[in-house]
């Protein structure tokens, strides 16, 4: 009796699991998965103090090139899609200043156009730039191997400014969206 009811059970449950409700697996879920993250990373950190400012023959403080190759790798510049570089100019000199900030490519030829920020003294002055739909060409950002920096004193050579080291930072930092799948 107790074997007729053991196999009474098992029959019914595998006829239960045959007739269940079992929803078909969709395997070509993945097909239709975006994935689109924002990344966002500091780019640039340069300062120049106040003497260097007031020493600079032609009053251009400095212009230097940086080795930028971090958007022309293939796993960013074949997915980004859009996004914004932000510059943030921070002069605590007794001189007004204008920054400008160009992206070259691999031939050092300007890639759209330069972006100019001009800063009063004791004061702070941001920049964002929006690349792809709603702003510049993205293929500036996916052409980029370095980036001009240039400094130019507005202002006269002999003023000194009445803060605790006086100086000129410019930094930047951006955020991009990325498809990765």
């Amino acid at each position: 009796m107790k074997r007729i009811l053991s196999i009474c059970s098992v029959v019914f449950l595998l006829a239960a699991t045959l007739f269940s409700c079992v929803e078909e697996q969709d395997f070509d879920q993945y097909d239709e998965i975006e994935v689109t993250p924002t990344l966002e990373a500091s780019m640039l950190y340069v300062e120049a103090p106040e003497d260097m400012v007031n020493s600079a023959p032609s009053n251009v403080v400095f212009t230097q090139n940086f080795n930028f190759d971090a958007f022309s790798y293939d796993a960013f510049s074949e997915r980004v899609l859009d996004g914004t570089i932000t510059y943030l100019v921070e002069n605590t000199t007794s001189k007004t200043l204008s920054i400008t900030i160009e992206f070259l490519d691999d031939q050092d030829n300007l890639l759209g156009q330069a972006d100019n920020i001009t800063v009063d003294p004791n004061s702070t002055s941001q920049l964002d730039v929006s690349y792809g739909d709603a702003g510049r060409s993205i293929e500036i950002i996916k052409n980029t191997s370095s980036i001009r920096v240039s400094t130019t004193n507005l202002g006269d050579t002999t003023s000194v400014s009445n803060q605790p080291d006086p100086k000129i930072v410019v930094k930047s930092s951006a955020k991009f969206r990325v498809q990765l799948k």
